[in-house]
């Protein structure tokens, strides 16, 4: 017997019906396992640093004193104005050099190369930070580098000559930009692929060359996703801590324990048994982080509709 059109629509309707539930389930499901996952690992410990800044070790209430024995401690100066000076090599390098490869890479899509240099840009990501960092002491050191020849060439004839602190910064973002920026190469690519055909094709009719293209149609509507990309680097940067602890420890103390504020933090926490100033370093970062975050969001527009 056959199903006229009408009962088939009315069939599949209700169908997709009692389908459309528990779709939604699924999804308030994987949002489910995030949030308990960000309480857990996010939203109590930062409560309870925030708890341990403002009180003593009697869990007195004590204002702002542990902020303040912070900042007068005679390691806080140096190790903010090392962290910024990382934040500037670290977010300029980040910025030019990912859109940039990322703005190669795409164009070298249709060459069948694409696929090769993304798998090579993304390897060093897939190594843990202390993991990357014993590489690069390997690489620093002329006596044992595989490419000691060019650290000669360079002056460098021994490993303190290569880890001497006014060279810390560059180090650090050589570090930092060989472990993380394949994978955002890998995310501005895909940020790329987004972009409309017509409109690239468009350019390229009306006579743009690949700069013009980049500088007035790509790299525009990539905005947003850098911003994505300098906020999170941002708060990033300031947590620096595997680097320099590590390389401290194998040059004998060049980089110091308190190269950083999170060194600094650690420091107070576990050498002068001092949890609660530790806490109070950690909050400043904590809201140093959200303050430039808020920043760049309303002065980007990063949420306005596009």
């Amino acid at each position: 017997m056959s199903t006229s059109p009408a009962t088939a629509d009315r069939t599949t309707a209700q169908r997709d019906a009692r389908r459309a539930p528990w779709s939604g389930r699924a999804g308030y499901g994987f949002v489910a396992a995030y949030v308990v996952l960000l309480i857990a690992f996010g939203v109590v410990p930062t409560g309870y640093a925030v708890y341990f800044a403002f009180t003593d070790e009697g869990a007195h209430f004590t204002g702002l004193s542990n902020f303040t024995r912070a900042a007068a401690d005679f390691r806080f100066g140096p190790a903010v104005g090392h962290v910024a000076l990382y934040l500037v090599f670290w977010l300029a390098a980040l910025v030019v050099f990912v859109v940039g490869l990322s703005l190669l890479v795409h164009r070298l899509s249709a060459r069948g190369v694409s696929k090769a240099l993304r798998f090579l840009y993304y390897i060093p990501g897939a190594l843990a930070g202390a993991a990357s960092v014993m590489v690069w002491l390997f690489l620093l050191d002329p006596s044992v580098s595989p490419v000691s020849f060019l650290l000669r060439a360079l002056g460098f004839d021994t490993f303190g000559q290569v880890v001497a602190p006014g060279q810390l910064p560059v180090l650090f973002t050589l570090i930092a930009f060989w472990t993380g920026a394949g994978g955002w190469i890998v995310v501005m690519h895909g940020a790329l692929n987004n972009i409309p055909h017509e409109v690239v094709e468009a350019a390229r009719i009306d006579g743009a060359s690949a700069w013009q293209t980049a500088k007035r149609i790509q790299i525009p509507m990539l905005r947003k996703w850098i911003v994505y990309m300098v906020i999170l680097a941002f708060a990033g940067g300031t947590q620096l801590f595997v680097e320099p602890q590590l390389l401290a420890q194998a040059s004998v103390g060049v980089a110091g324990r308190d190269y950083s504020l999170n060194q600094l933090s650690y420091d107070f926490a576990f050498q002068n048994d001092d949890v609660n100033t530790a806490a109070a370093v950690s909050v400043e970062l904590l809201l140093i982080g959200l303050v430039v975050a808020a920043l760049f969001v309303a002065r980007s527009g990063f949420f306005d509709a596009d």
